[in-house]
């Protein structure tokens, strides 16, 4: 099949435009480094690799425990904000690999929300409205970490401590390497072109 010179200029001009954001972003790392000390802002404690597991299975009862509260203060702000910023900048947690692979391009942000979030549940444990809550909550996912030995498993980033003042970005430039996550940005690339070609290329309806 042959496919219309309109389409191909639009998939042509998407793919250079995709190819160029990666190229951008990976020049910007590479210029950046994650062994720099981390910026001023609020100090976030690093995650081992298998307590990232812990808290993730626990994260939306942290958020939801955050959301409850109506007396706050600027540091538990700082960190719920931080904490969904950065996970928003991890495509959500979902690309696969990016909480058990330590070569995924999105391991390493995963561990600074994930740790972002485990901080904000230290943090509303010492406010009087919800320490009680956020307690046992603590303590559920210290007898989950004991159980799985969580502490024990480590990685690359294990050591690596974050902070408000900065948002650890994927590493772009590793994604041609990383098999799982240039199949799924091939497929999404390859989707969006099909709902393009749906959109602005379909026959036009022949007029009498």
């Amino acid at each position: 099949m042959r496919w219309p010179p309109r389409f191909v200029t639009l998939a042509a001009n998407f793919f250079l435009a995709t190819v160029l954001s990666v190229m951008l972003a990976a020049s910007a790392q590479a210029h950046s480094g994650s062994s720099a000390p981390p910026p001023p802002g609020i100090q976030i404690p690093s995650l081992t690799h298998g307590q990232m597991a812990v808290i993730a299975r626990y994260r939306g009862d942290i958020l939801d425990l955050a959301r409850r509260q109506t007396v706050t203060d600027p540091t538990f702000w700082r960190l719920y904000n931080h904490g969904n910023l950065q996970f928003t900048y991890c495509l959500w947690g979902l690309m696969p690999g990016s909480l058990g692979d330590e070569d995924s391009p999105f391991n390493e942000c995963s561990h600074a929300y994930l740790a972002t979030a485990k901080a904000l549940l230290a943090h509303m444990a010492t406010m009087s409205s919800a320490e009680r809550d956020a307690k046992a909550l603590i303590s559920d996912i210290d007898a989950d970490m004991v159980r799985s030995g969580a502490s024990w498993i480590l990685c690359q980033y294990s050591g690596e401590p974050f902070s408000t003042g900065a948002v650890i970005e994927p590493r772009w430039r590793n994604v041609f390497l990383h098999l799982p996550s240039l199949a799924v940005l091939l497929a999404t690339i390859a989707a969006l072109i099909g709902a393009s070609w749906v959109i602005f290329g379909g026959p036009r309806p022949r007029t009498a």
